[in-house]
């Protein structure tokens, strides 16, 4: 690694621990902010070091009783400050496309350390805004769920269960849910299904649009997994470090899915193609590809969440479903049930926003949040629960996360109206650097 990589390591993997992360937890309750080490290279001090173990093992700042004595000697001897610094010194140095994605990157982590901070009780509160912008480039607003509601309200009385106020209409898509839940047990294979189904139909839409090379790196090498008490619906785990024969890579991730989800069979195609193919497991696998063979940075190598990039990625993957398609609106998907269930999975992804607005930006109590959710965005109560409360009230999760969601889904379906697909998705997936939220659209441009 030359001295920028260093500079991206240390910042990110600093940050990482401090919060209780572990980028090399095969699991996605171990990690937190590092979403991703596929590169070979050797970890860095701001992992290795001893101090960071005990602060990991301790949880970091997300613990409920952070473990002080361990974060300042690991903030002693790993300077995340100074790596910030020079990732930020970095990007301003290389310029450009690159430039500016590192840039983004240092923006967010300076948000990420002051939040740290504040947690310890050691700065005043991190302003509301000031995370919007350094996530978003834009101050916070309120989602508006009126006009897929409406659109839900109509399929769900074509598929016979009609509602005509705000209750029955939530009465509605609990009954449609209900009569179409996947039992758990039948998770894995059904998980199978769906990718094959999935990965066929990326290959006729997605892949001809993009450089020859990546037709032959694997989309979808997943296994799905059981995770009990877990506060996130799933959790795509990106590992990226199995090696063939001849030494290059596998692709391979796990997707650990909450057994208490309570989720029909298609919010669960959505949810497949979201996590997988073409989305997230698609997305990392051809980065890595791409890192391979030298056409990206390190930075490719070592992913986020929440940053900017984090956004575009979620932006992917909740439009994923279409793009498999070959489609850009929810209306033109083969199926009333996977409208139905699109739908819903995008009113989720617009309560995760509302969450953080009524929680962070008007300061309303958790119960009254849920309500909101649970009402407004015809999410199940499960999901009110986790979104108003472990997520929405964690004071980085709530703040930068919750909103890079809605955002970023927002954010390519223009794209995707506006721009050819063999413009947009070899910009999308990375084919002319990696990109962010707010760097994307020059990357089609170019």
């Amino acid at each position: 690694m030359d001295v920028l990589d260093r500079a991206v390591a240390t910042a990110i993997l600093g940050l990482d621990t401090l919060w209780g992360g572990d980028v090399m937890d095969p699991s996605g309750t171990g990690r937190f902010i590092a979403d991703s080490w596929f590169s070979d290279a050797p970890l860095p001090e701001a992992y290795a070091h001893p101090a960071a173990a005990a602060v990991r093992k301790s949880g970091g700042v997300s613990a409920k009783e952070p473990d002080r004595r361990a974060i300042a000697a690991y903030r002693d001897a790993v300077d995340v400050p100074a790596a910030v610094a020079a990732l930020a010194e970095g990007g301003r140095q290389v310029g450009g496309l690159r430039g500016s994605y590192l840039a983004g990157l240092a923006a967010c982590f300076e948000v990420m350390w002051d939040l740290h901070l504040e947690v310890l009780g050691e700065e005043r509160p991190v302003p509301y805004e000031r995370c919007m912008q350094a996530i978003l480039g834009r101050p916070a607003e309120p989602s508006d769920p009126s006009e897929r509601r409406g659109r839900v309200a109509e399929l769900l009385a074509e598929a016979g269960h009609p509602s005509s106020d705000g209750p029955s209409l939530l009465a509605a898509v609990d009954a449609w849910r209900a009569d179409r839940l996947i039992p758990r047990k039948s998770i894995p294979a059904l998980g199978s299904a769906f990718i094959a189904e999935l990965d066929a139909l990326a290959a006729r839409n997605v892949v001809p649009h993009l450089p020859a090379a990546l037709a032959r790196v694997p989309r979808a090498n997943v296994r799905f997994l059981p995770i009990e008490n877990a506060w996130f619906s799933g959790s795509m785990n990106y590992l990226g470090r199995a090696r063939r024969p001849d030494g290059s890579p596998e692709y391979e991730a796990t997707y650990e899915l909450n057994a208490s989800l309570q989720i029909s069979v298609p919010e669960f195609q959505q949810l497949v193609s979201h996590e997988v193919v073409p989305g997230h497991v698609t997305t990392f696998a051809f980065l890595q590809d791409l890192w391979v063979r030298r056409e990206v940075g390190f930075e490719a190598t070592v992913l986020t969440m929440n940053t900017r990039p984090a956004a575009l990625f979620e932006g992917i993957a909740n439009n994923a479903i279409l793009m498999a398609h070959g489609v850009t609106e929810v209306d033109d998907l083969p199926d009333r049930d996977l409208r139905i269930g699109t739908l819903l999975a995008l009113l989720q992804d617009d309560a995760k926003n509302q969450s953080s607005f009524l929680t962070w930006g008007e300061g309303r109590p958790q119960a009254e949040v849920a309500k909101v959710l649970r009402r407004d965005f015809l999410v199940s109560e499960e999901r009110a629960d986790k979104l108003s409360g472990a997520w929405g009230r964690h004071p980085l999760l709530g703040r930068m996360y919750l909103p890079a969601y809605r955002a970023g889904t927002e954010k390519v379906a223009d794209l995707r109206r506006r721009y050819p697909a063999e413009k947009v998705l070899p910009a999308l997936f990375g084919c002319r650097g990696v990109v962010d939220l707010l760097t994307v659209e020059s990357a089609i441009a170019a």
